[in-house]
């Protein structure tokens, strides 16, 4: 059985979340694409562990045209060559750069990667991304928030 949830933040102070929102609004209405950001948001939940946002953008990135091979080997991308665009490879090596920040930093070599494949622009908008996504872990992950309850069930499921 789970543990039960710590803190229900929007509940608390629904407000709390607005600044968020705000920024999860700049990130979409960028030129990254829907199937891009769903890929950062999955990398960076999987390095968390936050099984709230790796449903919902599990979901998100299905809804977006990623297929689900694509998924099914998206913590191993650099084990699958010509699977992921260089694009989205660059992409991922900063996400897995910038959430284990603490770690070793940003190395050259994936910056120099990142510059070769965004336009400054887009760069901006890909790091303020990935901040995002580890800030929304990170509260989901600290107050234990529960899966939303399905009520259809998924492909593949017994149910």
């Amino acid at each position: 059985m789970p543990a039960a949830q710590r803190l229900d933040i929007h509940g608390i102070d629904a407000a709390a979340y607005q600044p968020l929102f705000a920024l999860e609004k700049y990130i979409h209405a960028g030129s990254l694409g829907e199937d891009l950001l769903s890929l950062v948001k999955i990398r960076a939940s999987q390095l968390n562990g936050c099984a709230f946002c790796l449903e919902m953008h599990g979901r998100e990135a299905r809804a977006a045209g990623v297929d689900d091979r694509r998924l099914d080997v998206l913590a191993g991308w650099r084990e699958a060559p010509g699977l992921f665009s260089a694009r989205e490879e660059a992409a991922l090596g900063l996400t897995e750069e910038v959430t284990l920040i603490g770690q070793a930093g940003v190395s050259d070599q994936t910056w120099e990667r990142v510059r070769a494949e965004f336009t400054e622009q887009d760069t901006v908008t890909l790091i303020m991304a990935i901040c995002a996504i580890n800030t929304w872990n990170r509260m989901a992950i600290s107050t234990r928030q529960p899966l939303p309850e399905r009520s259809e069930p998924t492909a593949g499921s017994a149910s």
